[in-house]
């Protein structure tokens, strides 16, 4: 696990939720923790680098934003790894993650419109060489994916 300072964590906890909105979100963040612009920029990159991070960034009620859909697809479990890396560097990927299942990689793939999103999963179809499941949302829920960290209990003597 890596080891993360007060900073890392100030900045983890109170940016899980409420990025600034602004023209310069990471200045606004800097001026709120007392730091440098620099600083937060670079730790959030090093917050990624070593995994603590996924992926920072807005994210969006995909019913105002555009077109939206979950989608799964089943690999041979020695191919997993290299299959969800095609997956992450495809334009519009969010919440990519392994599941046990037959369809045993499952993600969000957004997009500016329907047209668009059906063209973005034809490609990725068409890289992988696999067909993708396509789960339309029905009904929607809000799932609060923030949550308070108990950096005590994490602590390894």
């Amino acid at each position: 696990m890596a080891a993360l300072d007060l900073l890392d964590r100030r900045l983890i906890d109170a940016y899980q939720r409420g990025l600034p909105i602004c023209e310069r979100p990471y200045a606004a963040m800097a001026e709120q923790l007392g730091v440098s612009e620099d600083e937060v920029v670079e730790r959030l990159q090093s917050l990624q680098d070593v995994q603590v991070l996924s992926r920072v960034g807005p994210v969006f009620d995909h019913a105002r934003a555009g077109a939206s859909l979950l989608v799964a697809v089943a690999v041979p479990e020695a191919q997993r790894d290299e299959v969800a890396a095609v997956i992450n560097r495809s334009v519009g990927v969010n919440h990519n993650y392994a599941r046990e299942h037959r369809y045993n990689l499952w993600f969000v793939m957004t997009a500016a419109d329907e047209c668009q999103l059906d063209e973005r999963l034809d490609a990725l179809e068409a890289e992988l060489g696999k067909p993708l499941l396509r789960l339309p949302m029905l009904e929607g829920f809000h799932i609060d994916l923030s949550f308070p960290i108990p950096w005590t209990e994490l602590e390894v003597p």
